[in-house]
């Protein structure tokens, strides 16, 4: 059972990154074909310069999700852990810095952030400094991390907070500072193994 588990993640995996490997390709073409067509947009694009610069953030990031879609097909059909690993880290802290919301929000997703690092005592993707720059540090801006971060008291009743209020303000001795990426990569490694 868990072998047909792992082989049925292993295709949806190639099929998600064969479809980032098409946009980027798409966009690739775009951006190229932009940049060279002397007749077309090269007129268009020439007359406002903000749009020739466009031209290159499209080549651009066709070009980066070429490649991120084809070394994430390479890593899912060969299961190759280090570049599994290094696709699946950057994906989650880019996922979890635009959409986390923090404390006791409703969202599907920041519920299951929060539900997350309080289970498994661990604070962000790579670190609790995936929160500077992010979505929840807008909308909370004197928290450095997360009430999910703050480290609880396992012999009280409900685990209450050793220090809510030295956590949040970055206090290392009183937040989790295990990292999501050490218990993903965990379970990636036992399973391909």
């Amino acid at each position: 059972m868990e072998g047909d588990c792992l082989s049925c993640v292993k295709y949806l995996m190639f099929i998600f990154n064969f479809f980032i490997f098409l946009g980027g390709s798409f966009l690739l073409g775009v951006g190229i074909w932009v940049l060279v067509d002397p007749a077309g947009f090269q007129e268009i694009v020439a007359a406002n310069p903000l749009l020739f610069t466009g031209a290159y953030i499209i080549l651009a990031m066709g070009a980066m999700l070429f490649l991120l879609g084809f070394l994430g097909c390479c890593g899912a059909i060969r299961e190759n852990k280090c570049l599994l690993l290094f696709l699946t880290r950057e994906y989650f802290t880019k996922e979890l810095k635009e959409h986390y919301q923090g404390y006791n929000n409703t969202d599907v997703f920041t519920a299951t952030w929060n539900a997350f690092m309080n289970t498994f005592d661990c604070c962000g993707v790579n670190s609790p400094d995936d929160f500077e720059g992010s979505r929840f540090r807008l909308l909370y801006p004197d928290d450095l991390v997360p009430e999910a971060c703050c480290k609880r008291d396992i012999h009280t009743r409900g685990g209450a907070f050793i220090s809510k209020e030295e956590c949040l303000m970055g206090n290392m001795l009183f937040r989790n500072n295990k990292l999501f990426a050490m218990v993903f990569a965990m379970c990636l490694f036992r399973g391909i193994q």
